[in-house]
């Protein structure tokens, strides 16, 4: 079992274990570039994939399905914070937080950088999808861990709610 992450006629899948560090590294990446709306927004579709919350192979997104903006300069803005954010978790960003070597996420990064240079972002400012609206963005950010999450909903960051974090 695991997860899929679409992007128009590419799609990145990944095993439960992927999921878990693929969203960590961002997440950690995204609550530090994060300044916008739109990326506090993007950091509650992250916060959404959460497995320990959400439940083992019932995450994932499709890039169709998020809200990129209404006017060219939105989406290329968007879709910009996406790749700087993926490039620093590349970088390896706050690993040594993690309590883990995430060794083959490198290639899940590369893989989802390509998948969303190549994606072309739809005109329509509120798609289908479950891209969280302006009022669920995540602005709350762990004390303990510094990364956004869903407070008050959840009890705490990723780092918080694993088995087995103090």
């Amino acid at each position: 079992m695991g997860n899929v992450f679409g992007g128009g006629e590419k799609s990145l899948y990944l095993s439960n274990g992927g999921t878990e560090v693929f969203i960590d590294v961002l997440m950690l990446a995204v609550s530090d570039l994060a300044h916008e709306e739109w990326d506090y927004r993007f950091a509650a579709l992250l916060t959404l994939q959460d497995q320990n919350v959400m439940g083992r192979g019932a995450v994932g997104f499709d890039l169709q399905d998020i809200a990129w903006g209404t006017t060219p300069r939105e989406r290329a803005r968007s879709k910009d914070f996406v790749l700087r954010a993926t490039a620093l978790a590349l970088s390896g960003h706050r690993w040594s937080e993690l309590g883990y070597d995430p060794p083959l996420v490198r290639d899940h990064l590369h893989r989802f950088i390509a998948m969303v240079e190549s994606f072309a972002p739809a005109d329509a400012a509120h798609p289908a999808g479950g891209f969280p609206g302006p009022d669920d963005r995540a602005t709350a950010s762990c004390a303990q861990h510094r990364i956004l999450s869903a407070l008050p909903h959840w009890e705490g960051c990723f780092l918080c709610t694993r088995p087995g974090q103090p």
